[in-house]
């Protein structure tokens, strides 16, 4: 629980405080949900946005209702235990066959972290008041209060990093530099299933695979920030303009689709994490690296 608590600070801190305020929108959007985050005030030369200020209101919540729900932990869990303790064992479920079991106690607070963290954004934007109430500007657009972290470019990218800074650290720390340079330009192939001339010749081509996946690794922070933004901004501008066009009757299926997309983006965003992670230091019972991709 504390590492979990720990790791929530650490992405409101990083995540919001630091990356979610940069690109604030100063100029009013062409209609929809505008692609930018707008600035509500400025602390310390930096702008406050509509996007920092749900987030830490949000990660704040997080927190006390956690802390509320445990309260002192029991060997007969009440309600409250006994539904953070089943989310937090289906989360290990998932993530334990993927980093294994010499990472998994290492590696689980921040993945269980990622997960609820973003799901709980994800699905800020579904709450009465979010995107909804602010002020208009000399054009009529509404500038809102309040906006989804998960929706702001710079907020996922922000989760892409500090993914990217785990993976580093926990590959360095529990596989090292010689393990990852295997996993990176070793021979995968079998000697004893091949002929030598094969086996010494695909020697080359897992050496020029190998720079290929570097490339690949570091559009990690990319790719993971892209698919989650695209998600949750896409799905905020659908509800927006169906609420626009049609009240709030018709919109209430999009809602349910959003709860699901909101929790298989949470659900991807982990898993990704922890098959990155798992890739160079999930070792089979032989010790060696497992190579799949």
């Amino acid at each position: 629980m504390r590492g979990f608590i720990k790791y929530l600070m650490v992405f409101t801190g990083i995540a919001a405080a630091f990356l979610s305020n940069l690109n604030a929108a100063e100029a009013s959007d062409g209609g929809g949900v505008s692609p930018y985050a707008y600035k509500l005030s400025e602390l310390f030369g930096l702008p406050i946005t509509n996007s920092i200020v749900t987030s830490w209101v949000f990660s704040l919540l997080i927190i006390i209702a956690f802390r509320w729900a445990v309260g002192r932990p029991k060997l007969i869990p009440g309600k409250g235990q006994a539904i953070v303790e089943s989310l937090v064992e289906g989360i290990r479920g998932v993530v334990a066959p993927i980093v294994g079991k010499r990472m998994i106690a290492v590696t689980f607070p921040i993945l269980i972290g990622f997960f609820t963290f973003i799901l709980i954004h994800n699905w800020s934007g579904l709450l009465p008041g979010v995107g909804s109430f602010g002020w208009l500007d000399a054009e009529g657009h509404l500038k809102y209060f309040f906006r989804p972290g998960n929706a702001d470019l710079n907020m996922t990218f922000a989760l892409g990093l500090i993914a990217f800074a785990a993976w580093i650290f926990y590959v360095f720390r529990y596989a090292g530099a010689k393990a990852l340079a295997l996993d990176l330009f070793g021979n995968k192939s079998n000697k004893q299933e091949i002929p030598l001339s094969i086996y010494y010749m695909l020697f080359g081509i897992f050496f020029a695979v190998g720079f290929i996946e570097i490339i690949s690794i570091l559009f990690r922070p990319i790719s993971l920030s892209f698919r989650l933004f695209g998600n949750v901004f896409g799905g905020e501008n659908l509800l927006t303009s169906i609420t626009g066009l049609t009240g709030w009757v018709i919109p209430i299926p999009f809602y349910f689709l959003e709860i699901l997309i909101g929790l298989v983006q949470a659900l991807v965003f982990t898993i990704l994490v922890a098959v990155y992670i798992g890739l160079i230091c999930n070792h089979d019972e032989g010790g060696e690296t497992s190579h799949a991709h």
